[in-house]
């Protein structure tokens, strides 16, 4: 097949306005750029989906400021929901028409994208896609730490940072669910009573408190059993302070930076680790389980709430807003 009847058969499929979004290089939001996009033809053991919602994430803002660089064509993004409109050779169990969501795999930031089939996971027709989008990965991840990285049960005492953004809303629920109390931290007294209305038992205000002291009168000095920090920069080490003895920290992000090295003295009796969901949902068959887990509990309610709605094309608006701390809750692009 030539060049010229490739891109005939490629935009067929093509609905006016179709794009992608692209990294032009490492940089700031403004990197973003709208390109226009044709459908792809899905190969072996593909799919083609028509996005309706694309989640955004903090990784995304990795992806484009090059702390984890994309390989061709830079198009960030690595959750989103649709429909099927068309299915490779060697795809069994997925039909043209079925509404899915999916997480792990970058590309999400276009119109259409082809995707292994296998990352396709059929969603209930009482589950919006604004929310499937944006509570896949945040589910796979809630679903990491609470069950692998540490066994959260009834009577655990967690710390969550960031608590009324999008993961945290979806670590209390998914803990709170499980019997546990969470204590949570807000950099806003607006953010605290979103986190407490969202299911945290307790949470700490503002960036400079005293999060180990705090810690330590909510838990008569015990300390957590497990403290999830996504915040990074100076914030490990406070959340290190806040774990009992033989307790465990998993840092999970660097929203105020990377940190500074930590001498295996400063663990004390604490375990660290840093867990990766990517590296998480990359094996096949632990992803198709954790990934029907977190459909399920979509249905108790344990989602990420949607605090921003964006068009597809204002990406870069979405990432500069989500950095600044302007949101809460989980941000979502529409097609």
């Amino acid at each position: 097949m030539n060049n010229r009847t490739s891109r005939q058969h490629q935009s067929s499929n093509r609905l006016e306005g179709d794009i992608q979004i692209r990294i032009k290089a490492p940089g700031g939001p403004e990197v973003l750029e709208v390109m226009e996009s044709f459908p792809q033809e899905p190969g072996p053991g593909e799919i083609r989906i028509r996005q309706h919602a694309i989640g955004i994430n903090f990784i995304d803002i990795y992806h484009r400021a090059g702390l984890y660089p994309l390989t061709e064509p830079h198009v960030p993004g690595v959750e989103g929901a649709g429909v099927v409109e068309a299915v490779g050779a060697d795809v069994e169990g997925i039909q043209v028409s079925d509404r899915v969501a999916y997480a792990g795999v970058p590309g999400a930031y276009a119109s259409t994208r082809i995707l292994p089939a296998w990352r396709a996971i059929r969603l209930p027709e009482n589950i919006p896609f604004e929310i499937a989008a944006t509570s896949m990965l945040r589910g796979l991840t809630a679903h990491m730490l609470l069950t692998v990285s540490y066994p959260v049960s009834s009577g655990s005492v967690l710390l969550v940072h960031a608590a009324a953004g999008g993961l945290g809303v979806m670590l209390t629920r998914w803990a709170k669910h499980m019997g546990a109390t969470v204590i949570g931290t807000a950099s806003t007294k607006e953010k605290a009573a979103y986190a407490i209305a969202k299911g945290a038992d307790h949470v700490i205000v503002g960036r400079n408190a005293d999060v180990v002291r705090e810690v330590s009168d909510l838990t008569n000095a015990s300390g957590v059993d497990f403290a999830i920090d996504g915040i990074g920069g100076d914030m490990l080490r406070k959340s290190l302070g806040s774990v009992r003895p033989f307790g465990a920290v998993a840092s999970i992000g660097w929203v105020l930076g990377p940190v500074s090295p930590i001498s295996i003295e400063e663990l004390g009796t604490a375990s660290l680790a840093k867990p990766s969901v990517m590296a998480y949902s990359a094996d096949r068959e632990r992803y198709t389980q954790a990934a029907e887990e977190v459909i399920k509990v979509f249905g108790v309610g344990i989602v990420a709430d949607v605090g921003g709605e964006y068009r597809l094309a204002d990406a870069a608006k979405a990432h500069m807003e989500l950095e600044l701390g302007r949101t809460t809750g989980s941000l979502v692009l529409l097609p």
